[in-house]
């Protein structure tokens, strides 16, 4: 009996493990970088992110890249009918640009991309993302638009299936994280999502000079 329990739990432990293996190896293939060991900041400016991109605002303004420069964005990849993973971190960007003195916060235009442009018209977008904050701007764009930004920041997407043939019910998987681009345009830093309000403004309290 002993030895039969002793069993059970090293299976348990190297079962854990192997999980723990898979998940960080996912995120790996996923986003193209290594999982940081502690706090929000995954990666810095030593990956090869972002680039330019053309998007539509939530007044229906085709933007670029460059309409950006002079400032940070601090930018959120998701959908608007996400039913929990995107509101938790569009609150805890928003609470976070909050908790930084009003200066530095002034310096980061926050930026929701939506993944999933089919559902996430720029009129919709708009009043969802105002919701967060007053700041934050919602983007979107063509799938082919949507599809060429994900690959230049390495985010996976993927729609789901509807219920049935032709509902807009499905639910879409996506990688959450922030990405922090410079007032030149130039990619900064990779915070991890699921961290809090106060994980990223501490961590944006130390990228943003």
């Amino acid at each position: 009996m002993l030895l039969n329990r002793t069993l059970i739990a090293l299976v348990a432990v190297v079962a854990a493990g192997l999980l723990a293996f898979a998940l960080v190896k996912g995120a790996r293939l996923l986003t193209g970088f290594e999982p940081g060991r502690s706090g929000a900041i995954v990666a810095t400016s030593e990956a090869a992110l972002g680039g330019p991109f053309t998007l539509v605002d939530g007044d229906g303004k085709t933007v670029t890249n460059a309409d950006f420069r002079g400032r940070f964005m601090l930018i959120y990849f998701g959908y608007g009918f996400c039913p929990d993973v995107c509101p938790t971190e569009l609150q805890a960007m928003g609470q976070a640009l909050d908790m930084l003195e009003p200066k530095k916060a002034k310096q980061i235009t926050p930026v929701f991309i939506t993944v999933d442009p089919a559902r996430d018209t720029p009129a919709s977008l708009k009043p969802f993302v105002r919701s967060f904050h007053p700041r934050l701007v919602g983007l979107s764009g063509t799938p082919e638009q949507t599809a060429a930004i994900a690959k230049a920041f390495r985010v996976y997407y993927r729609l789901g299936q509807p219920s049935k043939p032709g509902a807009g019910n499905y639910l879409v998987d996506h990688t959450s994280f922030f990405y922090l681009i410079g007032p030149d345009g130039g990619f900064r830093a990779v915070l991890r999502g699921g961290v809090g309000a106060e994980a990223i403004a501490r961590a944006l309290q130390q990228l943003v000079k």
